[in-house]
């Protein structure tokens, strides 16, 4: 009972997951809409933070209206003082309400918006994740990781922009303009004509500067990229003396980035300065106004004083507003050029309807598959391998051939065109990709480890392991001795990449790794291709461990390293030319014996001359 209410559990999750990506995918060049999805999801927090600046505004545009009261009851005020006194304390009560409503909206958003961003980080590389492997190929990760942190960035001084910077002056100018009515009418409802016909001109002007606002975003994070590529090799870099290459080619991208910025911030500038000249008339000609009222005794000295502040509140709510349109624009064209590199649809959706992979026996089989990556010719033509529970087979071939194509087809990085593949009878396309990746173990040619410690390396596919089976699983890697050498033994942290050790030993960590997970099938993708004589024997008799009980595939250049193995599979040009026992296939005429012979040659040659 309990696991099948963990099987529907789990189904229920898959829905769930399926359906928010499909939902996410729709924000692909909607970056209003995708502020609108995460402000949902603090709304209370939001509706404080807009109830404060509103509460907030209220009372500065009040302290205006409490200024010209004070104003206009200073002349009979030495006979009649109560009137000066509560004028006062009316002032005084508003300019506190003032400053303590700001700073309410200031820590509730100092929560909500700080909490929006981990939002949007953890939502963007949820998807990005989901991704397929085809997908990365064709990225930089310093281009992904750079859109995912533009993405965060960019939504919390969206934020911040509309709470600090826009709605402010916009209230400022909507209770600035009706105070003004109390004046004149007539003065009123010119203001309204004239500061609607404003912001609809700057913003229109605002939106016609997207492209350029896009283009810096896009060199922005191409800069990116390219910093995290060659940093990434930078031992490469060295190794070739092309240092100053690349500081020249970085110049160059730098050299685009900085033409692209310039015209965005060119263009911010321009409407800033339309705008001044604009609300610098405008200004002029309210005082003016009033004043006219004044000299007709149609307006006391207090209402010009409140007309005269308000007006100067008008002419910096409107500049205000200026450069947070333009503000808002150039952030919102940055979200958007950033969801649609990120929110594109994901090419391999997990089914809803998959199931837990259940291994009776773990076999593996190809049924007729073919397969092409996109834009290139077919890599498996109709391809057919049949491998019985707990076989140990070698694969061989020329480069090209397709020998890795049918790991990433086993592991489902890629979907093939024709054909299936079945682990333990089942379709792997239909079974869920959690309970694939359990029942598959991998040590890859260069083992990839992460600027963490050894033992989170280790216990990476087993995040509960305790230290003892780490420990277990290290003396079957034969890792003993050079951890006993490091520093800090488990907890050494392993470099970029492992660069703090040698490949020797990243391929030993890979290997307990391998055998902390204790999967049934084992995948061995050219395990001790790169190593010396003594590594690759260190590391045979610790493969050897790991094999045992397992079914096992291995890609080998090495053939001396499949010798003990059940068969050889013998591939070429996407289809399988022979297969046998390595004996069986030493015997005959073939790939497999024409390299056996040359390999011996190669090896022998050192010692007859």
């Amino acid at each position: 009972m309990q696991l099948a209410d963990d099987a529907d559990n789990s189904r229920a999750g898959r829905v769930r997951r399926r359906r928010r990506s499909r939902e996410i995918s729709r924000y692909a060049g909607r970056p209003t809409r995708l502020l609108w999805r995460y402000v949902g999801r603090r709304k209370l927090a939001h509706v404080v933070v807009l109830a404060s600046v509103l509460i907030a505004v209220g009372c500065a545009l009040a302290s205006q209206y409490g200024i010209k009261n004070l104003i206009d009851a200073l002349p009979a005020g030495r006979a009649h003082p109560e009137t000066v006194i509560r004028a006062f304390m009316i002032l005084v009560i508003l300019i506190l309400a003032d400053n303590l409503f700001w700073r309410i909206g200031g820590w509730t958003a100092a929560r909500a918006f700080v909490g929006v961003t981990g939002d949007v980080r953890n939502e963007m590389f949820a998807y990005l994740s989901a991704h397929a492997p085809a997908f990365f190929a064709d990225k930089q990760p310093g281009v992904l990781s750079s859109r995912v942190s533009a993405m965060a960035n960019a939504v919390y001084t969206v934020e911040n922009t509309v709470a600090w910077t826009a709605l402010p002056p916009c209230l400022t100018m909507a209770g600035a303009i009706a105070m003004v009515a109390v004046v004149s009418v007539p003065m009123s409802l010119a203001l309204v004509t004239v500061s609607v016909g404003l912001a609809l001109w700057l913003f229109r002007l605002a939106n016609k500067g997207t492209a350029r606002h896009q283009a810096f975003a896009a060199r922005a994070a191409s800069v990116d990229g390219e910093l995290v590529d060659v940093i990434g090799n930078m031992g490469l870099v060295r190794a070739f003396s092309s240092v100053p290459l690349e500081c020249q080619r970085l110049d160059a991208h730098l050299h685009t980035e900085s033409a692209a910025r310039t015209q965005s911030l060119l263009y911010l500038e321009k409407l800033r300065l339309l705008h001044s000249a604009t609300t610098a008339l405008f200004s002029a000609g309210l005082l003016g106004w009033t004043l006219w009222l004044w000299n007709q005794g149609r307006a006391t000295t207090g209402e010009v004083v409140l007309v005269s502040s308000l007006g100067f509140a008008i002419l910096h709510g409107t500049r205000d507003l200026a450069v947070a349109l333009v503000d808002l624009t150039q952030h919102i064209a940055r979200l958007g050029e950033a969801t649609q590199t990120l929110l594109v649809p994901h090419e391999m959706p997990e089914r809803s309807d998959t199931q837990p992979l259940r291994i009776e026996r773990p076999t593996v089989d190809f049924d007729n598959v073919s397969f092409a990556y996109s834009g290139r010719r077919p890599v498996l033509s109709e391809f057919n391998l049949h491998i019985r529970a707990g076989e140990r087979v070698g694969l061989i071939g020329p480069s090209g051939s397709g020998k890795s194509t049918i790991f990433a087809l086993i592991q489902h990085f890629y979907e093939p065109q024709t054909g299936s593949v079945r682990i333990s009878g089942q379709d792997i396309s239909r079974v869920t990709l959690h309970s694939l990746q359990s029942a598959i173990s991998i040590v890859p040619q260069d083992a990839s480890l992460f600027h963490r410690s050894l033992l989170e390396n280790i216990r990476y596919g087993v995040p509960d392991a305790t230290e003892a089976d780490v420990r277990r699983a290290c003396e079957d890697a034969n890792c003993a001795d050079f951890l006993a050498a490091m520093p800090g033994g488990l907890n050494t942290v392993a470099g970029d990449r492992g660069a703090k050790l040698s490949g020797g030993q990243r391929q030993r960590i890979a290997i307990a790794r391998a055998a902390l997970k204790d999967s049934p099938i084992l995948l061995l993708d050219e395990a001790t291709s790169a190593l010396d004589t003594v590594s690759e024997l260190a590391i045979q008799s610790a493969l050897e461990r790991l094999m045992q009980n397992r079914t096992v595939i291995a890609i080998a250049h090495r053939l001396s390293t499949l010798q003990t193995f059940d068969r050889i599979v013998v591939i070429n040009r996407g289809r399988v030319v022979q297969d046998g026992s390595p004996t069986e296939l030493a015997a005959v005429p073939g790939i497999y014996r024409d390299t056996l012979a040359g390999q011996r040659r190669r090896f022998a040659a050192p010692e007859v001359s």
